[in-house]
């Protein structure tokens, strides 16, 4: 039974993520998730059920649009296969739970702010207010112990990136500051700075690899988000082992 559900969780994880992929693409410009449907940006071709299965599709087209053979940008396919395989893990570690449910709703705030952050640099306060009360609603359900440990988290998340954000003069933006008192409220203290050490590192490599890749003289801003989001993931499910770890050796 296990299985069967945890490859049911991952089926439910590929579908929602096509979707948060139109969310986090449309949000931020204030357009409609609903009217106008799924269409290719280049030909404006209403997509039609074969072009949007997820990952299958994008596999079987090729990465290009059926009718005018643009190449599709690979990041949709790969939110679809994060969110499934995500959410697959949320289940395969937790079972059927409350905490089940503030797994799959922070993995889904995750994911659609990646999208959005790679595409425009923004996460939108919209996205943030809208799993605001949800991931509270949880996190009384499924307290943290000591209960009183989300609160601080948020409070300690928000105010760390504040103080970066003053002393570097703008170096962190507004909604990398709004994202960690979230992420706090989901992980409280010890996992939110682990998780800002963490993407401080993630990010880092990226930047590396990226700046290594451009031409000299032209630089791309990189959004942070993306790192933030990986590292939440990885603190949410593994935080507590890899501070078994990192305690049993080094104290």
């Amino acid at each position: 039974m296990t299985i069967t559900y945890t490859i049911f969780s991952f089926l439910l994880g590929l579908i929602l993520g096509s979707f948060y992929n139109v969310v986090g693409l449309r949000i931020p410009k204030n357009e409609s998730i609903v009217y106008p449907g799924s269409h290719c940006t280049n030909c404006h071709r209403s997509l039609t059920a074969i072009d949007l299965v997820p990952v299958l599709s994008y596999i079987l087209l090729r990465g290009k649009c059926r009718t005018c053979k643009v190449r599709i940008s690979p990041i949709y396919m790969i939110m679809e296969l994060l969110t499934g395989l995500f959410f697959a893990l949320s289940y395969w570690q937790l079972g059927l739970s409350l905490e089940l449910i503030v797994a799959w709703l922070f993995i889904s705030l995750l994911i659609i702010i990646t999208v959005s952050d790679i595409a425009y640099m923004l996460i939108p306060n919209k996205i943030l207010l809208f799993f605001l009360p949800l991931l509270v609603l949880g996190r009384v359900l499924s307290s943290l112990e000591p209960w009183w440990d989300s609160l601080l988290g948020a409070a300690i998340g928000f105010g760390v990136l504040l103080l970066i954000a003053v002393v570097s003069k703008g170096g962190m933006g507004g909604g990398d500051i709004k994202l960690f008192f979230v992420i706090g409220l989901v992980l409280g203290t010890v996992n939110t700075l682990l998780t800002l050490f963490l993407a401080a590192v993630i990010g880092m490599i990226v930047g590396l690899v990226i700046l290594k890749r451009q031409n000299k003289g032209r630089k791309t801003p990189i959004p942070f988000g993306p790192s933030i989001a990986l590292a939440a993931i990885i603190v949410y499910f593994f935080g507590d082992s890899m501070m078994d770890w990192y305690i049993n050796l080094f104290l």
